[in-house]
């Protein structure tokens, strides 16, 4: 098995090395064409009835042809500073046990090969999968297209785990950094793209530059390098224009309570940002990302994470099936990267091994692809209902265990699918809304431990490149909600969440007292009360 590893990094390494080079040197206007010509928009939105932050406006052919140009040694410069800059901070700052490094701990990473690492959810699952983003965006802010970029995010995350570290590289680490780094950096860079003004200059221009920088840093100091970050130009300098673009921003209060045997509430803040980029009907496209929604919530629950929830869905390509006046039909491929993440409601639990853990659930799935349908029906001229369907494949989640434990994990690491699907219904022209969303997770991890093996015998004591517990595991969200305009683009705005999770765990026997349980099933129930103001610019 370890000899297997060790021949997919060299194949991984090989690529990143010998292909990427030659790109520099191919003709690739095909997969430019594909990057940018379906992102120019008429200028007008094909449905009025929706919030859009500005006006469309098609991107300026001299800023097109300018971001085609390649530049394979700044972009490599920046990917493999990066790494070392990172090492050095860990090294000398934090003085991270892990960033002791030597060519002995190299060779033994090459030795020893990839195995399932013990760091926390959110670590391994969104902070590294935002470090691919940073090697991604190396690619995309030096003239290559969404595909070619992510070859950078491989080197870099390639890089990181068999030379910047002294522990045994990743499997997981491998997986989410550059697949779900593709997934934050491109939504980053076109998030960017619409920041920046080379017309601009003063105190506006140093504004913008430095609101870029903070939202992709990788793009903000290819800027400075190539001198873009200054230079004057009677072009925006943007890539894609401004596309049509919506974004709602809430701000209130919520309240969480475990579902059996009334264990408590917490009430709090909580704050989500939801953006709408491109036109979801578009005719026939092949751009990655000219189209995503974006999602994001924080939190102030004692208790609870900062940041409890995550959600990219970004389209690959699509063609619309049906164009008719009242009804609009879309099909196509996208990438999804989902987080949900949650801590202890109530301390004091039912000390039963069979009863659900104090946390109720926990799930990162940052590679994961599949078909789906978007459609829009328009009945009346007061009545609106767009909704969409998605089953996808996911190739890497982990997902909240009530068992396994080994330093930072409390979750196994396995694969499986998940169904999506909801419906907006307006009314009176988006006076009032009504939504209802449903996502269903199923994942399996198939490489367990022995748990009547006595693990006291090992040198670790305790089973280690191991996904968890063997299982199968069902995590379900389900939530509702309704926005009232009371004034202006400012909404009333209530709802609520439902978050069960289901584990079977095939052939675990737990003891507890004096019985015994073979393959215990678990479940464990969330429920979470909103009410907020929202505002649609």
């Amino acid at each position: 098995m370890n000899n297997m590893k060790r021949l997919l990094l060299l194949v991984i390494i090989s690529v990143y090395v010998a292909i990427l080079p030659a790109y520099s040197q191919i003709d690739t206007d095909t997969l430019e064409k594909a990057d940018t010509l379906s992102v120019i928009y008429s200028g007008k939105l094909r449905f009025q009835d929706s919030h859009t932050v500005s006006e469309v406006v098609p991107p300026d052919s001299i800023d097109v042809a300018r971001y085609r140009k390649k530049h394979f040694w700044r972009a490599a410069g920046e990917t493999v500073g990066f790494n070392i800059g990172l090492w050095a901070f860990d090294r000398y700052v934090l003085d991270g046990h892990y960033a002791y490094i030597s060519w002995s701990t190299i060779k033994e990473n090459f030795r020893h090969g990839f195995e399932w690492d013990d760091d926390h959810l959110h670590t391994n699952m969104f902070d590294h999968p935002y470090n691919g983003s940073i090697f991604f965006n190396a690619g995309r802010s030096n003239g290559y297209n969404f595909w070619q970029s992510e070859l950078f995010a491989i080197g870099g995350s390639a890089m990181w785990e068999m030379f910047m570290e002294c522990e045994y590289p990743s499997t997981n680490d491998i997986i989410a950094t550059p697949v779900g780094g593709a997934a934050i950096g491109e939504v980053l860079y076109r998030a960017s793209d619409l920041i920046i003004d080379d017309r601009a200059s003063g105190g506006e221009r140093f504004g913008r530059e430095l609101a870029a920088f903070v939202v992709n840093p990788m793009r903000g100091l290819t800027r400075i390098f190539s001198g873009d970050a200054w230079k004057k130009r009677n072009t925006p300098g943007r890539n894609f224009g401004i596309p049509p673009i919506s974004v709602e921003l809430s701000l209130g209060g919520r309240l969480l309570t475990l579902w059996d045997n009334d264990e408590g509430t917490k009430a709090g803040v909580a704050a989500e940002v939801n953006i709408e980029y491109g036109d979801k009907f578009a005719e026939t496209t092949k751009a990655p990302y000219d189209y995503f929604t974006f999602l994001l919530e924080v939190q102030g629950i004692k208790s609870q994470p900062l940041l409890s929830r995550a959600e990219i869905v970004g389209r690959l390509l699509s063609k619309e099936i049906v164009d008719k006046k009242d009804l609009n039909l879309n099909v196509g491929l996208y990438q999804h990267f989902d987080f949900f993440d949650s801590d202890t409601i109530r301390e004091e639990r039912n000390s039963s091994k069979l009863f659900p853990c104090a946390v109720p659930y926990k799930l990162g799935a940052p590679a994961s692809v599949g078909g789906g349908v978007m459609f829009r029906y328009k009945p009346l001229p007061i009545m609106r209902i767009d909704g969409f369907l998605h089953l996808n494949g996911i190739a890497l989640a982990g997902i909240l265990t009530d068992f396994y434990r080994d330093y930072h994990r409390n979750y196994n690491w396995g694969s499986g699918f998940s169904i999506k699907a909801g419906a907006n219904l307006n009314l009176w022209n988006d006076r009032l809304s009504l939504r209802l969303a449903n996502q269903f997770y199923k994942i399996y991890t198939w490489n367990g431990y022995d748990s009547d093996f006595d693990w006291s015998t090992t040198p670790e004591g305790k089973p280690v490149n191991v996904q968890g517990d063997s299982s199968n595991s069902s995590f379900n969200h389900f939530e509702a909600s309704f926005s009232y305009d009371i004034w202006k683009r400012l909404y009333f705005t209530a709802g609520f969440d439902m978050y069960i999770r289901n584990t079977n765990y095939d052939g675990l026997t737990i003891r507890d007292g004096g019985t015994s349980t073979i393959s215990p099933h678990i479940e464990s129930k969330q429920l979470g009360f909103h009410l907020m103001l929202t505002y649609k610019f």
